[in-house]
């Protein structure tokens, strides 16, 4: 975010004299308010909840982004601005309150890019905010239980459980328990802590009677794309369809794909209508999240992707 970003120590207990553990607020519905326009962020709501929910001897230091955004608002700066708080914390470990529309796109880019992190990195948010009798306080406090007892990597705390980050879906708009995890933890490996830059992606779904002409205009504009595919691996035979796809990679555009299935992931050569996109080059995703996939090409296209943690 930008210099107005305040740091708030929170102790708890006689014997918390040094900050243990890093809280990144940036927003979202875990610290909104009712406004005359709806929900609306709270400074300083989150604040004294935390104070409110820390075990005796835990001390915690809030960081909350100025201003605190909707999650819908998320972008590469504000992944980076995490990636730079959590590099410089020499504690315990660290959680992010996040809103849930986005969560999924944040929990895949901090995965990947602080792979092999030393500590704990807990994302947390609520579908209602605090002080409303929803789930916020609830899984504030699991956040705080997990980030004492999880390994290091990037987790997610909600509805009772704690998940790994990294493959994250979002499968219902209003219930509490609204979370799944269809990819495992990021394998152990190590320290390569990577930043995201400005480059122009996007996912691309395909779907039964899309025009070349369409597609053409679409990835004219993009360095890279992830492209939601049917099944197993297929797309429609339409030649030209492919063609606008190998032309689009021909002046260095990155394309990866996935499958709209949830699970099951993709099997290149099974079927004559999608044997074309491996033919030319198409990465394949296989089981990844768009969220994933999309994260991937993002490092892999950044000039500052593969900085290393300063020693």
């Amino acid at each position: 975010m930008n210099a107005k970003d305040d740091a708030v120590e929170v102790q708890n207990g006689k014997g918390a004299r040094q900050p243990q553990i890093l809280l990144i607020h940036t927003g979202g519905t875990i610290g909104m308010g009712a406004t005359a326009s709806g929900l609306a962020p709270v400074a300083g709501l989150l604040e004294r909840a935390v104070k409110d929910f820390m075990p005796a001897g835990m001390a915690t230091t809030v960081v909350s982004f100025d201003p605190l955004i909707d999650s819908a608002d998320i972008r590469f700066e504000d992944w980076n601005r995490i990636i730079d708080l959590v590099e410089g914390w020499r504690g315990a470990g660290v959680i992010v309150t996040h809103g849930t529309d986005t969560m999924a796109f944040t929990g895949a880019a901090l995965s990947q890019a602080l792979s092999g992190i030393g500590i704990p990195v807990v994302l947390c948010g609520a579908m209602q905010p605090l002080g409303t009798g929803g789930d916020a306080e609830g899984n504030l406090k699991l956040a705080i239980e997990a980030v004492s007892r999880q390994p290091p990597g990037v987790w997610f705390a909600f509805a009772g459980r704690v998940l790994p980050a990294a493959g994250l879906v979002k499968h219902h708009t209003h219930e509490a328990d609204s979370f799944r995890a269809i990819l495992p933890a990021m394998p152990s490996s190590l320290p390569r802590l990577r930043r995201f830059g400005d480059v122009r992606l996007a996912i691309l779904t395909i779907a039964p009677g899309l025009r070349a002409q369409t597609l053409a205009a679409m990835l004219s504009t993009l360095d890279g794309a992830v492209l939601r595919l049917f099944g197993a691996g297929t797309m429609p035979g339409d030649p030209a369809l492919l063609a606008v796809l190998q032309d689009a990679m021909a002046r260095g555009c990155r394309l990866r794909a996935i499958s709209q299935c949830e699970r099951g992931g993709l099997s290149p050569g099974a079927y004559a209508a999608g044997a074309g996109l491996w033919q030319i080059g198409v990465e394949n995703g296989g089981e990844e999240t768009a969220e994933a996939a999309l994260v991937r090409l993002w490092l892999d296209l950044s000039k500052s992707g593969g900085v290393e943690p300063a020693a």
